[in-house]
């Protein structure tokens, strides 16, 4: 809503423009507009501080005496009333002579509530994700919480197409089979470089990515290239790769497997040449060293084994995935801390598996047995295949890596 009080013509403007158009007395022209923004009376006094003698002088004129001595110049806005009305220069008041002079003056409140509904109105496309996507309803709160979206679109009318793009994006995902990032840009959105770095849309779609797969914090051209994969969008097939052991299904896998040794998958090879075999049952780990010594101890008699070697890559989820549409039983170890927890729900939130060695009571028995494990540090997280998983460390507070328990999971793969 603006402020414009009184018809046209109840405005001498010539007069106006002498008594109150000056350079001089812009401070308080300027003072009196804001005022009528927070639609606060114009009585009491304003004030500017360090005015020069010119300024004195105006105020002088207006108010027909000399202001006060001091460092600031005070004019009591009562006072410039009465004159503008007297002088019959404006008969109905300051507030009109002032917006005859300068302009409609926009009431704060009302266009804050305008620009509430509008923003509420570019947000509209996230309300059809929450009942599309349930998994993305927290983060949808989130982004409407945090102000990403402001700071990167600034405008609610930039904000609404950046938001339907970044939906339209997250819907046809994740990619599976997985897909190349420009080639997905352009068949989703329209070009191959709407999810370059540093756009809008790359940030709010990255943002989802973590969100819908559970990929971790991180930054750096190796972070994004990892949290796109995890989601099937690659920036490239030959940087992510898998270690397995005993995977048969191609000429190359079964020389390896024949001979008892490891393997390193591209994701290329799993998307383009995947095995054409898969195994009952595949066990997973998290760490090289336990596929290392089951090599070095079993051979080729030892059970299928994918290491994850951290995070899971684009590579391992495509081989995994594969494995398990095709009805391998997936068993999963990892470290007994946060960080192995973090990494065992990042995956299985992307296919389903089965604890191996690794619940709350294969934990309570490792830290009987080994009274010197190291404390354990991290940021506590929740273990959805066993409730009473996360409670125990945090009870026991000891970590223990894979290694501890490698004669274990070597009997298992025998």
């Amino acid at each position: 809503m603006d402020v414009n009080t009184g018809p046209p013509g109840a405005v001498d403007a010539e007069r106006l423009r002498r008594l109150l158009g000056t350079p001089d007395l812009a401070w308080l022209i300027e003072r009196i507009r804001r005022r009528l923004a927070r639609e606060q009376p114009l009585t009491g006094s304003v004030s500017l501080a360090h005015p020069t003698d010119a300024q004195r002088a105006a105020a002088e004129r207006l108010l027909g005496r000399a202001p006060r001595a001091g460092r600031s110049l005070s004019v009591r806005l009562d006072i410039v009333d009465a004159v503008v009305r007297r002088s019959g220069i404006s008969p109905d008041g300051l507030a009109t002579a002032v917006t005859a002079l300068t302009g409609p003056v926009t009431v704060l409140s009302e266009a804050r509530h305008e620009e509430a509904h509008a923003w509420e109105a570019a947000y509209e496309p996230l309300h059809l994700l929450d009942g599309d996507v349930p998994r993305l309803a927290g983060w949808t709160s989130r982004l409407r919480a945090e102000g990403l979206v402001r700071r990167l679109a600034r405008t609610p009318r930039a904000a609404r197409p950046l938001l339907a793009d970044t939906v339209k994006a997250l819907r046809a995902l994740p990619a599976d089979p997985a897909v190349s990032l420009p080639a997905f840009a352009a068949r989703v959105l329209g070009s191959a470089h709407a999810l370059d770095d540093g756009t809008p849309l790359a940030t709010l779609t990255l943002s989802g990515i973590r969100a819908l797969t559970g990929f971790p914090d991180g930054s750096g051209a190796a972070w994004r290239r990892d949290a796109w994969a995890s989601a099937g969008l690659l920036r490239d097939d030959l940087s992510s790769t898998v270690l397995t052991l005993n995977l048969r299904g191609d000429p190359a896998l079964d020389w390896l497997a024949d001979v008892g040794e490891p393997c390193v998958l591209t994701l290329r090879q799993l998307v383009h040449r995947a095995p054409a075999t898969a195994p009952p049952t595949v066990r997973i780990c998290e760490n090289p060293a336990v596929l290392a010594a089951a090599a070095d101890t079993h051979g080729a008699d030892c059970t299928p084994l994918v290491c994850l070697q951290g995070q899971p890559s684009a590579a391992a989820l495509a081989l995994l995935r594969r494995l398990h549409g095709s009805g391998t039983r997936l068993l999963y170890h990892g470290d007994f801390d946060w960080g192995g927890l973090r990494i065992a729900g990042v995956l299985l939130r992307s296919v389903p598996w089965r604890p191996w060695r690794y619940t709350a009571t294969d934990y309570r028995a490792l830290a009987t047995a080994r009274p010197s494990l190291p404390p354990l540090t991290g940021t506590p997280v929740e273990a959805p295949w066993d409730s009473a998983l996360a409670p125990a460390l945090a009870e026991l507070g000891v970590r223990a890596e894979e290694e501890v328990t490698l004669d274990l999971l070597l009997a298992d793969l025998a």
